[in-house]
Order: C-alpha cells, then structure tokens, then sequence
C-alpha cells in the first residue's frame, strides 16, 4: 500500500511548497506548484496537468526555476487571454521579492513531450523580467518593498455596474516584511504594465484581530439569495506557525474592500491553507454563468511556514510530501460560501485502486450524533467523522501518527440537511456537511488503507440512506466495483 494520493496532486518526489496558481480552458486543468525536488534545494514552478477531469494528474516539465541571484520562486497566479498565458510570480533573492512574469505561446505544447530528466524546464516558457520591485509607488507618493504572492484577475468596466463586465486587470499581493505584511492592489491595462494603487484596506465589521494577513485571493460570486455579484477575499492569518485561512464577503472598490459577510472558516479541517482560485480563458466561460460557481484548490498542510516536511511520515517512507485538496466547486448563498467536490468524484474513485467514499443523509438533532469510524487495514480505527446536529468532529487523535492532536471542530446550521460526504484518498480525509455548508480537510495516515466505514446513529438519529464506494471490489470477492 501506498501513503500517495490517486486523485490529488502530488510531487513524485520531493515537496509540494503550496499551490502558485491554476487554469482550466475548458476541457484541460493545468495546476502550477511551488516545488522542491530536495528539502535544501531553491522552490521552483511544477507543471502538471489533468485532462476531462482534475483527478488523473500527468507531470509536465517544470516551467519556472531559480536564474541568477534568485534563492527561490514563491507563489503567484496563471491567466490566460487568446493562446497567450502568462504567469505572475515571486522572485526571492536574498536582499528582497519581487513580482516577475512570464509568457507561455503554446500551452498545449506544455503536456505533448516530458523530458525524462527531473529538473528540466519547458522550453515554450519566457520570462519577461520584473513587474513591481522595491520602490514602486502609489499616487500619494508611499513607497512599498518586498512585492510577492501576486494574485491576478480582469478588473470591471465599472464598478457600480458588475454586469457589464471586466476591462483590465487588478492585482492582489503581499508587500513588506514577514513579520508586518501589508496587502495592496495594483492595476494594468494590459497585464504586464501596472501602477500601484495603495494598500489594501478592509473596511466595516471585519472579524479579524490579527494584523499578518497572506496570501490573499479573490473570486467574483453572484449570490443566489440576492442575485448581487460580489467579491470573495480570502486570505490566510498566520498565527504562532499555525495558518488559519478563511473568507470575506465584500466589494473591492479601488484599494478598500467595504464587507458584508466578516471573516469565517473556509476549511474547519487540521490541514487546508492558501486557497488558489481557479483562472479560465473567456472562451471557457460561459457568459451566462459567469460568476455561478468558482473552483479553488488548497495545500493540504496547515501547520505554517516553519513545517518541516522532512518528519511527514509520507517523506520517510516515500520521499514526497504534502500535496493539494480536491478541486472544490464554490457558491454563495445569503452571504455564506458553500462547498462541494467537483462532479466527477464517484466515477474516479471507481476507477482508482484504493480511494473510497461514503455518502449519508439523516436527522440529527442536537444532542444527538451520527459518528463514522474510518477503519485501516488492520481493523484498527484510523479517524472518526461526527455530526452533532450543530456541530461536525474530525478526531484523528486515537492514530498513532496524529496521537494528542485536538478534535477539529465546525458550527452546523440545524435548519440545514442533516448530510455528510467523507472522500478518503491515500493520506488524506476531506469531509462536506450539510450541502457544502461546511468542509473539514486533514492529514491521516492509515496502516494500509481505508477498508471499511462503520456507521453509529445515536437513538435519537434517524439515517434516511447511506451509500458507499470501494474500487475494484474484487478484492472482496466481488467482479466489479459496486455501491453499497
């Protein structure tokens, strides 16, 4: 057996740093990641891509490495106009950050020919230099240092009318030092040109105390309770090495984002950080649709910047760790964000070797419960999933390798459906409660691999249907892979 994940992506070896930015065109997805191919080398840009569906993930040549005085190549975004996509990213050197770009002219040529050898770079990648560097300054004169973690999307024609679309491109990033980041907003009429605007400011009833707010990233919704198109900020709040990352709702309006909905919990799970969002080309929109749903991607690793990824028991046993969630589909309803898989789920699983998942829906009064117990190969239970009726539990503190972690914990709403979807693939566990409401990833190593769920309702619990899938049910004496 296997610690690696079939259906996320994964480094085949080495370290997944965080994801730097995603494309789907339509038909293929591509994912661009922070990337160390030894635990002391420099981080570069990986390129891998998945086709019809974003769980069957092929490696393509690296696309970004360290030139120069470069140490490493942090995170940044992937839009695409035409044939032509360019990538935004950070260039550390050792004295500073700056945002540098690049042009890729023919992306499909990208995933046709992988050298063999691990640390080559596609040769249909061009860097075009710096964008904002140290002394770039906003129109009131204030000058900024230290431009990374760029985040890149089309601005609006004007802002009191979102419906009439997008013109130009705004830019999100982080500038500053580490211990006092500062979040501004850039402009360019055409991607490659930009003016500094100012910093960010985030006005109204925020929910936030902490003042080191990263990687930022924002995605246009339009509400299905309203029918207003809003901005989606999220950011991540690093606390004590410990990332917690969560969302506003609001309206970017210059440089303040006025909110409407404060901070809350994207992911209630141990291990999701740094949410990318997902770019498309205009030819893969659907106008109609626009801003119906998003798709984001996070690192499946929350324990911060100082992680050494070097005791991950992945590392150890199989030279690779961390790698990135599911791709999760995301709307807005009342205010509120709601997230759910990307269709596709059951049929990859059924055609994987070990992922499976288990689907119920019941009511659970508060009080009550309706536990799942994940259990290993060994018989023995690796974690357990809870619904209290207003709350949902993550316990993977009876596994030897996560031994003393805290319970992960999320408020449920009791006027929703009482539901819970568990999609276990190799090391990681990703839960969806009550129609996306609310969504739990972590981390757990299994001895072996998840074999069974075994369901208990409390007596005030009422479990209307439950459904399980297992690939290549053979191994249970059966011929084909089934739901039961």
């Amino acid at each position: 057996m296997t610690l690696r994940p079939e259906l996320h992506v994964t480094p085949e070896k080495g370290i997944l740093d965080a994801p730097a930015g995603a494309l789907y065109d339509g038909y293929s997805w591509h994912i661009f990641h922070q990337f160390r191919p030894t635990p002391h080398a420099g981080a570069r840009w990986a390129h891998q891509v998945s086709h019809g569906t974003p769980f069957h993930w092929e490696v393509c040549d690296d696309v970004l490495a360290p030139e120069g005085d470069e140490t490493k190549l942090r995170a940044g975004a992937v839009t695409a106009v035409g044939n032509d996509v360019t990538l935004y990213f950070t260039s550390v050197k050792p004295d500073t950050a700056e945002i540098h770009m690049a042009i890729i002219d023919d992306l499909d040529a990208t995933t046709e020919e992988v050298n063999d050898e691990g640390a080559s770079l596609d040769p249909h990648v061009h860097r075009l230099g710096a964008l904002l560097a140290d002394g770039a300054v906003d129109p009131n004169g204030t000058a900024f240092r230290r431009f990374r973690s760029p985040c890149v999307v089309p601005d609006w024609k004007i802002d009191e009318a979102r419906d009439d679309g997008h013109e130009g491109w705004i830019m999100l990033a982080v500038t500053g030092d580490s211990a006092s980041p500062q979040l501004v907003i850039a402009q360019s009429h055409d991607g490659r040109q930009w003016s500094v605007l100012g910093e960010l400011v985030i006005s109204g009833e925020t929910g936030i105390e902490d003042r080191r707010l990263v990687a930022p990233r924002i995605i246009r919704l339009r509400d299905q309770v309203d029918g207003e198109i809003y901005d989606i900020l999220f950011i991540t709040l690093e606390r004590e090495d410990i990332d917690v990352t969560g969302y506003l709702v609001g309206s970017l309006v210059g440089t303040e984002f006025q909110v409407r909905t404060p901070f809350t919990r994207v992911d209630y799970g141990h291990d999701f950080t740094r949410p990318r969002n997902t770019n498309r080309p205009d030819h893969a929109i659907d106008p109609t649709h626009r801003y119906d749903a998003a798709t984001i991607f996070g690192l499946l690793n929350g324990i911060g910047r100082l992680d050494e990824e070097t005791n991950h028991e992945s590392f150890r046993a199989e030279d690779w760790a961390n790698c990135l969630s599911l791709p999760r589909r995301v709307t807005l309803e009342g205010g509120l964000l709601y997230q759910t898989p990307v269709a596709g789920i059951p049929t990859a699983i059924a055609h994987s070797d070990a992922a499976c998942m288990w689907v119920g829906m019941g009511e659970v009064p508060t009080g009550e419960s309706l536990q799942i117990e994940l259990v290993d190969s060994t018989g023995q239970v690796a974690a357990t999933i809870t619904h209290r009726g207003d709350q949902l539990e993550l316990d993977r503190s009876m596994n030897l390798h996560h031994a003393g972690d805290k319970v992960a914990t999320a408020p449920l709403n009791e006027a929703d459906t009482d539901a819970v979807t568990i999609i276990v693939d190799g090391s990681t566990v990703e839960v969806f409660a009550d129609g996306g409401q609310v969504a739990m990833a972590s981390r757990v190593y299994f001895q072996g691999q998840c074999e069974q769920f075994a369901v208990t309702a409390s007596a005030g619990t009422t479990l209307i249907r439950e459904d399980s899938l297992f690939p290549d049910a053979a191994r249970f004496g059966e011929p084909e892979p089934r739901v039961r």
